[in-house]
């Protein structure tokens, strides 16, 4: 009898405990499913706009205003009228702009984007999707034109091979990233970033971006070339690309002899500002770098950007201004693709190191802001793109204000990188 009555005082007190715990609030995760849910239905629709057109969406037209952006840049139009694109005919405005072709920066996003939805979600036509888009990027394994053949191929194929692996695609991306080794100049240490301008030998702050695909072959070859070049870079881009408060520059260009040329911009308010998505493509490239090395001073650079981003942005959701230093009026435009890819490397940065919870908030926050109503699109809206009010390139009067395919890569990424953390299944929520 008196076992009996231990036993059924055992049941009693675990159904206790049970009761307590379930009455714990369970966390809600609702807006993560939505967030989704609307990125998978937006993408399907795009894909079936597209149809076998052989297009890669890029972003919305939008045009310029002249008064405004001298509002903006707070300098005389004749510093930056030359440097102005086009305006698309008024025809235009509003409806979706494709890549200009493969060889386009953005060209791999579409399919990246692609890729991260299946990844999300398991849904085989994304995959499909992901694989027929990814094909048409064929060509830019023979490409040597830019630095940006990280950005066309590790997001593309590099998903691909990571989600579907074959030889044929890991010969791609050996082959690709030799030709962006084969931009490298030991003399300087740097990977040469554009092939057009005024500048000698021009870096920019985005070609951190481009180092993971170097990162990735050396994982697939053993061949350690690729990560010493992409390691050397970093060095010398922190030598040279950082202010003393850890923000960047955009452009450093040197002479032949490695020595600074000049350091200006070509995308932020002026060559002293801090342009928003050159501060997030720095913490994503050094988090990247002490992933790979472990160095120690990659993860301090990452972690002073990190706190840059903290102290300086002010807006109430955390979406950036497009330029830290444009003037903080409610006609300013946003950034929302700075946003989410400072998500993406604020998890990542919150899993290498011991008090990480910091950088996991701050990212949580951002996702969430980005998946309310004033960024994420309705579904059926915004020409298929997710996300709303990212700005590519304000001084040159270039996609100010629209949805960009990048914003949605690092966006779709970042969810990806959040549910890996939190040991989430799609299913499940």
């Amino acid at each position: 009898m008196k076992k009996f009555l231990l036993f059924c005082y055992a049941v009693v007190t675990l159904q206790g405990f049970s009761s307590c715990s379930s009455s714990q609030p369970k966390e809600d995760y609702g807006w993560l499913k939505n967030a989704i849910d609307t990125s998978v239905q937006q993408l399907e629709k795009t894909v079936a706009d597209v149809g076998d057109s052989v297009l890669l969406p890029r972003s919305i037209w939008t045009g310029y205003d002249m008064d405004f952006l001298c509002s903006q840049l707070q300098r005389d139009p004749a510093t930056f009228k030359d440097s102005l694109r086009v305006k698309p005919v008024k025809d235009a405005l509003g409806s979706r702009r494709y890549c200009s072709s493969i060889y386009d920066w953005t060209s791999g996003f579409f399919p990246g984007n692609l890729w991260y939805a299946y990844q999300l979600t398991g849904i085989e036509d994304l995959k499909k999707s992901a694989a027929k888009f990814t094909n048409y990027l064929h060509p830019v394994k023979d490409y040597k034109g830019t630095h940006d053949i990280g950005f066309m191929m590790n997001c593309s194929y590099g998903n691909a091979y990571r989600l579907a692996p074959a030889d044929s695609i890991r010969q791609i991306l050996v082959q690709t990233a030799d030709n962006l080794c084969g931009r490298f100049d030991s003399n300087i240490g740097c990977i040469r970033s554009w092939d057009f301008g005024k500048w000698n030998f021009p870096v920019i702050i985005d070609n951190m971006m481009n180092l993971d695909l170097l990162f990735y072959v050396n994982h697939l070859t053993n061949d350690p070339k690729y990560k010493e070049i992409a390691l050397k870079h970093a060095e010398t881009t922190l030598k040279n690309h950082f202010r003393n408060d850890h923000s960047s520059y955009h452009v450093v260009s040197y002479n032949n002899d490695g020595s600074v040329e000049m350091k200006c911009t070509h995308q932020g308010k002026n060559d002293d500002s801090s342009w928003a998505r050159g501060q997030a493509w720095g913490i994503y490239g050094y988090t990247s770098c002490y992933r790979e090395s472990k160095d120690a001073a990659f993860l301090q650079q990452a972690k002073d950007i990190a706190a840059l981003i903290m102290t300086r942005v002010k807006t109430d959701d955390a979406i950036p201004l497009w330029d830290y230093d444009a003037p903080d009026t409610p006609e300013t435009p946003r950034d929302a693709s700075a946003a989410s890819v400072t998500a993406s490397a604020l998890i990542e940065l919150s899993t290498l190191v011991e008090d990480g919870q910091v950088y996991f908030d701050y990212a949580e926050k951002l996702l969430k802001s980005l998946s309310s109503d004033a960024y994420l699109a309705k579904i059926g809206t915004n020409q298929g793109f997710i996300l709303m009010h990212s700005t590519g390139s304000l001084p040159n009067g270039s996609e100010i204000d629209t949805p960009i395919n990048y914003a949605d890569y690092y966006y779709l990424e970042a969810l990806a990188r959040y549910m890996q953390v939190k040991g989430l299944d799609y299913k499940s929520l």
